[in-house]
């Protein structure tokens, strides 16, 4: 298999769950006592809870499903890396610590759509063991690796073993909504992947994680929730660099960080039937901006703050190019073919 090609179907590794089917804590305390001195010295330690690799549970409400995942602790305070595709959609997030029952909420701190890469922050978590992070320069391929996740979307933690088989690949990942995307200068392995392991770790042989592990292609095409062929992993280096800029709180063309704006609409291109571009709604989440707005199925979106809307695509960049809260002013063209403005109070939604 050539380096930088890559020609089976592959699927990210997040388990998604479908209401029709299945898609430590010890202190120690050292005291001495210098009584002819006339002082007391005292010390607490506190152990660190869990191993570094957490399981993250989605709720997807406006998809009417959820979904299942892997993280790594990057801080003791609880700054987890994952995939973005694991937190895609979600309206509330949970991050589970394996064998020790505990569990917190957590807030979407920021994510990158094109590197697949966010960064989630657990809502009171302290003294988290992290992973034990290694770098992904100066890998080989045939080196022995493992990788660890939630697979298929149990709880539980479940390692793998094998090799690494290809360096610099190039993979186009189906990903649940049908759509797709291109991930570049990943670490292939025969370690095999499940969905759930997405955002877990790819460990080297001295257990220091050298990558994370995002997807996985399928024998015989197609999407099924079956053993993977070929698992592939996002080098620890960069996935790790994005994850300092999110924390930062810098925000570029491909970083988002903090909430997300939300008009509440599904659109989709428009057809022969309408005489200009722009993005079609075609439906609005009940009580969203956009229903406040007045925006209905079958309108056309013309234009958003002033800037042309094209395809639903662009629609898309302009609303997550602002902050919840922002005022728009919506042009539109209803199903009469009357030009109309609105104006909406964008939410904060789901990570894209």
């Amino acid at each position: 298999m050539n380096p930088g090609t890559a020609s089976p179907t592959v699927r990210p590794t997040r388990s998604r769950r479908f209401s029709t089917r299945f898609a430590v804590l010890v202190a120690t305390a050292v005291t001495a006592a210098a009584v002819a001195a006339g002082y007391a010295i005292a010390a607490t330690r506190t152990a660190q809870i869990g191993t570094g690799i957490v399981v993250i549970d989605t709720n997807l409400a406006y998809q009417g499903a959820q979904a299942a995942g892997t993280g790594m602790v990057l801080t003791s305070s609880g700054e987890i890396l994952t995939n973005n595709h694991v937190i895609r959609g979600a309206t509330t997030v949970k991050v589970v610590i394996p064998g020790t029952g505990r569990s917190y909420s957590a807030k979407v701190v920021g994510y990158d759509v094109t590197d697949d890469v966010a960064v989630l922050q657990p809502t009171g978590a302290a003294h988290l063991r992290t992973v034990t992070r290694g770098t992904s320069t100066g890998l080989k391929v045939g080196q022995a690796v493992k990788a660890i996740g939630n697979a298929g979307g149990s709880g539980s933690l479940v390692s793998s073993t094998g090799t690494i088989t290809a360096l610099s690949r190039t993979i186009v990942v189906n990903d649940d909504a049908g759509g797709t995307s291109t991930l570049r200068n990943l670490i292939e392995t025969n370690a095999e992947l499940e969905p759930g392991d997405s955002g877990g770790p790819l460990l080297n042989a001295a257990g220091k994680v050298i990558g994370m592990d995002s997807a996985a292609s399928i024998a015989g095409g197609g999407y099924r929730e079956l053993a993977s062929t070929d698992g592939y992993a996002i080098p620890i280096s960069r996935a790790l660099a994005i994850a300092r800029l999110i924390a930062s709180g810098k925000a570029s063309a491909s970083v988002h960080v903090g909430g997300t704006a939300f008009l509440g609409i599904s659109s989709v291109s428009p057809g022969y039937e309408y005489a200009q571009p722009g993005a079609v709604v075609a439906s609005v989440v009940p009580g969203s901006p956009a229903d406040t707005s007045g925006l209905a199925a079958g309108d056309l979106i013309i234009a958003v703050g002033g800037k042309a809307v094209t395809s639903p695509t662009s629609l898309q960049s302009i609303v997550l190019g602002r902050k919840p809260g922002t005022q728009i002013q919506i042009t539109y063209s209803d199903t009469s073919g009357t030009t109309q403005t609105a104006s909406a109070t964008l939410a904060s939604g789901p990570p894209q």
